[in-house]
């Protein structure tokens, strides 16, 4: 995996690309508004240095940013609605190998997976937005499905390992037979 699609320029997004950046990931960040786009720019510049701000694109549409995704994040609120809308458009925006990851603590990756022609390269990252940038576990947990390629996984364990996280994965719950 090489590039990294992150939707969402926000607190969350912002502390993504500038993890992925460090770990060596070539990065698109987009967001709708500009002034969100310029605040992450700005904040990126600082943090980054010249040497490892040209691993970061600015886009201002998701199909810039994920044409080339070999991983699509999205930081949209964790709202139904707000999820659905933004898998159904990575889901046609992305090429085909793309993988689709969306935090969330509340909704089920089973049922948002089934909602993509992709349930196979569909995750969650189980944890509150707002905490995940500020998270000094090392561990993160992603959630799977019973339909979770290999190969899925795979792309995500080197992800967070790159980032420096220990990935637990685990199967939805909505999933988990009954006790």
């Amino acid at each position: 995996m090489h590039t990294v699609a992150i939707i969402g320029a926000g607190p969350l997004g912002r502390w993504l690309a500038l993890s992925a950046a460090r770990a060596g990931f070539r990065v698109l960040l987009e967001d709708v508004m500009p002034t969100s786009l310029s605040h992450a720019q700005e904040t990126l510049r600082q943090q980054l240095g010249p040497e490892a701000l040209p691993m970061v694109a600015f886009v201002s549409t998701i199909e810039d940013a994920v044409r080339e995704a070999d991983l699509a994040i999205d930081c949209v609120p964790d709202e139904l609605e707000s999820k659905l809308e933004i898998l159904w458009l990575l889901d046609r925006m992305a090429p085909p190998r793309t993988v689709l990851a969306t935090p969330t603590t509340r909704l089920s990756i089973a049922d948002l997976a089934n909602c993509t022609y992709r349930p196979d390269k569909c995750v969650a990252i189980a944890a509150e937005a707002s905490t995940l940038a500020g998270n000094t576990s090392s561990e993160i947990l992603v959630r799977t499905t019973t339909r979770t390629a290999p190969e899925t996984v795979a792309l995500l364990k080197h992800f967070w390992q790159q980032l420096g996280f220990t990935p637990r994965f685990d199967l939805d719950p909505a999933e988990q037979p009954a006790c």
